[in-house]
């Protein structure tokens, strides 16, 4: 039993020595911990200022700007046989978006409140997830790009919930969250969703060509400006 108390008390010299000076260190790293938390949490639920998403559409009704605009303006284009330009604003790819049904659950997350931002060379994504009842912020960077191939990647440069930067973390998870759909599912690679999912969680570049009806069209250049995207499309023939 002494032996056992002397043991203890050479393992613990600090506390022994001077126990009010220890109970102080634990305390002034418990209060540390706890800043660090609070830090933490101020971050992650920091709300970013030019973030002000459009009212969503509750009547169910297709958006205006998506059928009497974009798409006649597509199939117009694609008729033609001939390349042409298809500028897609940021007021309409918003009234577009708000207009599908949200909010959308994957997993206990409930994603709500999208908004889309054009800016040079940048399409910046925000919305809500709310997990757990508390809701953040969450903001999605990327640069779409065409290599000398023509083919068309869709990478992602930036990932925040509110003002924290987990671009690292959320490319870990993109990468195993496509594995686990590849290997779980039977995934037709040669469907555009996919591909473009594979771009986005996998940085797998794709060959951008699209059918609009009983057409095709190619995307031969992207060109992102402030509040602006303009597509530069040419018609292919199979």
């Amino acid at each position: 039993m002494g032996e056992d108390l002397e043991f203890r008390k050479k393992t613990r010299p600090e506390q022994n020595a001077n126990p009010n000076k220890w109970r102080f260190k634990k305390r002034y790293w418990l209060l540390v911990d706890l800043v660090v938390m609070i830090i933490v949490f101020a971050l992650l639920l920091h709300k970013p200022g030019s973030y002000a998403p459009p009212e969503v559409a509750r009547d169910g009704k297709v958006s205006p700007y998506l059928t009497h605009e974009l798409l006649p303006r597509l199939y117009n284009g694609a008729q033609q046989q001939e390349p042409f330009d298809l500028v897609v604003t940021q007021k309409g790819i918003n009234d577009t978006v708000a207009s599908s049904e949200w909010p959308k659950e994957s997993q206990g997350t409930v994603f709500s409140a999208p908004e889309v931002f054009f800016a040079p060379d940048r399409i910046i994504l925000m919305g809500t997830a709310t997990v757990g009842g508390v809701a953040f912020v969450v903001t999605v960077a990327g640069e779409p790009t065409l290599d000398q191939r023509g083919l068309l990647n869709l990478r992602v440069v930036k990932v925040k919930v509110g003002a924290m930067n987990i671009t690292p973390l959320a490319r870990i998870v993109a990468k195993k969250m496509y594995r686990n759909r590849v290997s779980t599912t039977d995934v037709n690679t040669d469907d555009i969703g996919t591909k473009i999912l594979a771009s986005l969680l996998n940085n797998e570049p794709f060959e951008p060509v699209f059918s609009v009806k009983d057409e095709k069209v190619r995307i031969e250049k992207i060109t992102l400006e402030q509040e602006k995207l303009t597509l530069r499309l040419v018609p292919i023939s199979d």
